[in-house]
């Protein structure tokens, strides 16, 4: 038996993983213990998305509710697949750098504590298994803000003769920058990756996501751009929007393009890679685009409360360069634009995103 491994698997990238490599014949262990509705509530439960892969997967899915913080039940997830184990997806994280602040010693035990745990057990039980990462671009922390942008009419934008027009490379620095507590659990996680497949050999991956959406997002304010900001418009809910003039830039990249992506690290996994991953500059927007694009899909005004104070640490402008993965695996395409995604998460919940009474 052949074992896909995927700890979070109820949230978005994690459903999608184990649908993914279930499609591809593998046996889908998850691990998940639904602890984003103690980070986010109601909204943020994954329940739903776990009841929901466990109807639709059947034989194919066990299901762990173990936290990652736990290394003893931990390992015995691990003993118990052990060799069979061809590959680790590991998604579970406290996502939020907002809610970072309020309970710093959670968001590190869980973010760079629980990533250790799991590196660990992989090297121990099953160290042969390509071991695929979900990190995030905000390990560069505030240092894309120190960019020359221009403010454009519903955009702030880089000039096009700049050598990052094209999105972010990885070879920006992460030192020197002020991260928010999240972003530097997340750091901590990102370089233990890295140093797992440099020093004992591992073949590890770091994926510094930008936004990654899709229709299985549990859509929450702390978490979820598009997701969330799609229920708001469809729910008549009011979205706050934080700084910048609702001009921040973000691109975007669905949760199928992310699997299929790693799915290509998994044929052909290499050692401690960092690659960026986002929509690039095929698939971006900025808040006030997103908004325009969802008003028309759901033929509902947004409802906005704009806050002058912009979030500590935001990303004014934020586009991922694809260049090295691309490089790296040249048959990977990225299929969604922000439109596509939108109307995607729309036609998703029209019948649950509903305005209130």
């Amino acid at each position: 038996m052949s074992v896909a491994l995927v700890t979070g698997s109820g949230g978005l990238i994690g459903s999608e993983a184990a649908r993914h490599f279930a499609g591809l014949g593998l046996h889908v262990v998850g691990i998940d213990n639904d602890m984003r509705r103690y980070f986010f509530g109601e909204d943020g439960s994954t329940a739903w998305s776990l009841d929901r892969l466990a109807a639709d997967l059947g034989t194919a899915y066990s299901h762990h509710a173990v936290d990652i913080r736990d290394r003893d039940g931990l390992e015995k997830v691990f003993k118990r697949y052990g060799a069979d184990i061809s590959v680790v997806i590991h998604s579970a994280a406290q996502p939020s750098h907002d809610w970072a602040a309020k309970e710093p010693y959670t968001d590190f035990d869980v973010n760079a504590g629980g990533t250790l745990n799991v590196l660990e057990n992989t090297r121990r039980h099953a160290i042969e298994a390509p071991f695929i990462h979900c990190s995030t671009n905000k390990v560069y922390g505030d240092r894309p803000n120190s960019l020359p942008l221009v403010e454009l009419e519903t955009r702030y934008e880089l000039p096009e003769d700049h050598p990052w027009y094209q999105g972010i490379t990885e070879d920006m620095s992460i030192d020197e920058s002020l991260h928010s507590i999240f972003g530097a659990s997340k750091v901590a996680a990102d370089v233990m990756v890295q140093e797992y497949g440099r020093y004992f050999g591992m073949r590890t991956a770091c994926f510094r996501g930008g936004t990654l959406t899709g229709p299985a997002h549990s859509a929450a304010e702390l978490h979820g751009f598009l997701a969330y900001l799609m229920r708001c418009v469809m729910e008549g809910r009011t979205y706050n929007l934080f700084g910048y003039k609702g001009k921040m830039v973000r691109d975007a990249i669905h949760s199928r393009d992310v699997l299929t992506a790693f799915e290509a690290f998994f044929r052909e996994p290499r050692s401690a890679q960092v690659y960026n991953l986002g929509g690039g500059r095929h698939s971006n927007t900025s808040h006030i685009e997103a908004f325009r694009i969802a008003e028309q899909i759901a033929g509902r005004e947004a409802k906005v409360n704009y806050v002058e104070q912009a979030r500590t640490g935001d990303h004014q402008w934020y586009i991922s360069s694809m260049a090295r993965f691309e490089e790296h695996y040249p048959s990977w395409k990225m299929t969604y634009d922000v439109p596509m995604i939108l109307r995607e998460i729309y036609e998703a919940n029209v019948d649950k995103w509903v305005p209130k009474a």
